[in-house]
């Protein structure tokens, strides 16, 4: 069974009221994209876009482990659900990063949100460091295999997506040679862990996807969509991402 592609855009800490306009025009579009088209904005927005684009996937960009508690600042996967979001982003490098989080804090975050019955995209990626010290692959691999959940009942509902992060935001993109060799390599390891079922979850590139470079990216083996960042918050710079990705679906 062939992989459908898969771009999803993440809104990050922008977008307020006056923005829902442009998530109306996404999820029109992507009404006949003939691919899977989301977004995942602030947890602000969720309830709004939802009723703003009826149908449409709109997505959380984190979510706690815990059901409920005392976990001041934090959402549950119930109240993502209860919101309108079908999806959520986990294990983002800005999080990783800036919050701290290890893998099994991912692992256990991804694990969560599917038996609450998400969708999940679970982010991997290496620092500029780690790359320049040949240790891309390696690096990758190791933190995708702490990250994964111990299993996946539907690979649909469970996408991956390589960010380097070194690129995100930077207008810097790794060669396709590069990008090729990550996804297979991320491929091995979702053979490895959940055997066929492997071969049926999406792979999706982050980092600096723009209109002018997604065609060429798409083309890659292994690659079943995007994660879009900055581009994503407007319809005129998304829209062409998700029509090189549908060009390349064909």
């Amino acid at each position: 069974m062939a992989r459908g592609k898969l771009v999803a855009g993440n809104w990050k800490m922008h977008g307020v009221s006056a923005d829902l306009g442009e998530v109306t025009s996404i999820s029109l579009a992507a009404e006949t994209a003939g691919i899977d088209v989301a977004l995942c904005l602030p947890a602000t927005l969720i309830e709004r876009a939802a009723r703003a684009a009826p149908g449409f996937a709109i997505g959380g960009q984190d979510v706690h482990h815990a059901e409920k508690g005392a976990h001041t600042g934090c959402i549950a996967a119930a109240m993502l659900l209860d919101a309108g979001a079908r999806l959520t982003i986990v294990g983002h490098s800005e999080r990783r990063e800036a919050q701290g989080e290890s893998d099994a804090d991912i692992r256990a975050k991804a694990e969560t949100a599917l038996a609450a019955g998400l969708d999940v995209i679970l982010c991997v990626g290496e620092s500029d460091q780690v790359r320049e010290a040949g240790k891309a692959v390696e690096t990758v691999s190791a933190q995708l295999d702490a990250s994964l959940p111990a299993a996946i009942a539907d690979p649909a509902r469970f996408s991956v997506a390589y960010e380097p992060i070194w690129a995100i935001g930077t207008g810097k993109v790794p060669s396709v040679g590069d990008i090729g060799e990550m996804h297979s390599a991320l491929r091995a390891r979702l053979q490895a862990a959940f055997g066929g079922a492997g071969n049926q979850v999406r792979i999706l590139y982050g980092g600096s996807v723009k209109p002018s470079n997604a065609a060429e990216i798409f083309a890659v083996p292994d690659v079943d969509g995007a994660l879009v960042g900055g581009a994503s918050l407007k319809s005129a710079d998304f829209l062409p991402i998700v029509e090189a990705a549908c060009a390349c679906a064909e």
